[in-house]
């Protein structure tokens, strides 16, 4: 695991990110970086000093932006923009989520394009590595001009101020524990508010987390349908490599089968029926499932893509330019995230919906191939998995929900000079919860297709055979009725921790998408 990281806004990963937001890595300010945001603070400071006003510098900001200020109230200006805009409201945002908005504001200071002086940054740098975490609300980003509330609840910090998160998860005075950590508050100057507040951060931080996570579930998910197609007694053979490629060239749908047909191999339960003809096809939940899963696989490319431009981006408005003049723009408007963002919600939904439609057959006795209604022990005296399949059903539907895209809205602000919003913010959260979702889903699939297996005559295979084992080592096997939901948030956990991923690669070899800014894979992130 990456223990310390270097804030250079050429080389920062996606990977980096991961470090810093979930596992407290240390960041690190290079000499050549400090050099750079340095040179852009005196050109700041040359404009400051001139008569003509300059917007961001010594004017007013949004609508308010035809005021020039005078130099006795520009720092008082800078204090009030940030207690202003740090209106947010509603239940914390997640910790992870504030500490990654925060180190990717600190790599677009770090570029030298927004003017922050060189304590400015390393005040913000010196929070995250004291492990600060700035308390963020939920509700009060637009996603244009950036996530300013968010943002602003960080830069709040920074100036000694605002509510930070106490040892026992409550709100507790910035200005305390910043002093108990020996960091002084930054006072700050002309541009400065601007900069700390006008950028992408937080939806780009809740995309690069999104697509690690979603990238172990997709996997996760070629790995539960396959248990699926296996205790059905489907076919393997529409998995077969020369169906896919060069037949239907989608690389995710290539991927996707490539791991089903994998996982699959040197099944006892698939070798005994493999001459029999009690199906002419399998169902499309079945049989299609690469389809579906490679589809969000490419989706998911195309928003890393999308992603890895982004954390190259200088995202601030006015920005310093290399000639040292500042110069107003639009890079603020979060759309190219939010439609990924959107796009990932759908996805989800779908692959969710999949996976329960496969679960959903394992449950009915005409379609189960031989196997009790709900796979109940004693049906009509017990239940079996009949309310666990009503639970994945009803986190389905809400994941349908979930799925309309919010970047599609748009509700104009600041007296109509911010007319139209991209809304990112708001998809980039009901994605989080889609994914939380998505996971329980599987989770479910899991658990039921690894009880129909149980109930077979014949063996799994040995991937589908080390996930059914690891689930065994806590979840009881097939048996009479008991307390359900402690075994299913068992299975959750094995799922959301990567260990029924971790199981399913020790004992086969399994194929991934997603690749990191610097071409790694994206979930060798530890």
């Amino acid at each position: 695991m990456t223990t310390s990281v270097a804030l250079d806004p050429q080389a920062l990963s996606f990977a980096d990110v991961i470090a810093v937001a979930r596992h407290g890595a240390q960041v690190t300010i290079p000499d050549s970086v400090l050099a750079d945001v340095a040179e852009a603070r005196r050109a700041v400071d040359a404009l400051a000093a001139h008569p003509k006003p300059v917007y961001g510098v010594s004017t007013g900001f949004g609508a308010l932006a035809q005021r020039h200020i005078p130099h006795e109230s520009r720092a008082q200006l800078q204090k009030s923009l940030i207690r202003s805009h740090a209106a947010g409201i509603g239940d914390p945002v997640e910790v992870e989520v504030v500490r990654a908005l925060m180190l990717l504001r600190a790599r677009t200071l770090a570029t030298g394009r927004t003017g922050v002086k060189v304590e400015t940054l390393q005040t913000y740098v010196e929070i995250l590595n004291a492990g600060i975490t700035p308390w963020v609300h939920e509700h009060g980003s637009l996603g244009c001009s950036g996530d300013l509330a968010p943002l602003s609840a960080c830069a709040l910090v920074v100036m000694g101020e605002g509510k930070v998160h106490g040892p026992d998860g409550e709100p507790v005075d910035a200005g305390p524990v910043l002093a108990e950590a020996g960091i002084t508050p930054v006072q700050l100057e002309e541009k400065e508010g601007l900069a700390l507040v006008n950028g992408t951060d937080g939806m780009l931080g809740m995309l690069i987390l999104a697509l690690y996570d979603l990238e172990k579930l997709l996997t996760t998910a070629d790995i539960s349908a396959a248990m699926s197609v296996e205790s059905q007694l489907g076919t393997d053979q529409v998995f077969k490599p020369e169906l896919h490629y060069p037949l239907r060239p989608h690389p995710g749908q290539r991927t996707s089968a490539g791991n089903m047909f994998a996982a699959l191999q040197d099944s006892e339960i698939m070798a005994s029926h493999r001459d029999s003809e009690h199906l002419v096809q399998d169902a499309y939940s079945l049989r299609c499932s690469p389809q579906v899963t490679g589809a969000a696989r490419d989706a998911a490319v195309f928003a890393a893509q999308v992603a890895a431009r982004e954390i190259r981006s200088a995202v601030d408005n006015p920005v310093v330019l290399p000639d040292g003049t500042v110069s107003s723009n639009g890079n603020f408007h979060g759309a190219p995230l939010a439609h990924q963002l959107d796009f990932l919600a759908i996805v989800a939904a779908d692959v969710a919906s999949i996976a329960e439609r496969r679960t959903d057959r394992a449950m009915d006795k005409t379609r189960n191939e031989g196997l009790h209604s709900f796979l109940a022990h004693d049906p009509g005296v017990d239940s079996g998995l009949m309310i666990a399949h009503y639970t994945q059903a009803a986190m389905v539907s809400e994941s349908k929900r979930l799925a309309t895209p919010a970047s599609v809205d748009s509700i104009p602000s600041s007296a109509m000079q911010e007319d139209h919003v991209s809304m990112g913010w708001g998809a980039a959260r009901k994605l989080r919860q889609s994914l939380d979702n998505l996971a329980r889903v599987l989770a479910v699939e899991i658990y039921a297709a690894a009880r129909a297996a149980d109930l077979r005559d014949a063996a799994a295979s040995p991937v589908t055979g080390a996930v059914i084992s690891l689930l065994r080592e806590t979840v009881p096997g097939p048996g009479s009725d008991r307390f359900m939901s402690p075994e299913l948030a068992q299975t959750v956990e094995l799922v959301t921790s990567g260990a029924v991923l971790t199981a399913a690669s020790e004992a086969g070899t399994f194929e991934h998408t997603l690749a990191d800014v610097d071409g790694t894979v994206l979930t060798g992130v530890s």
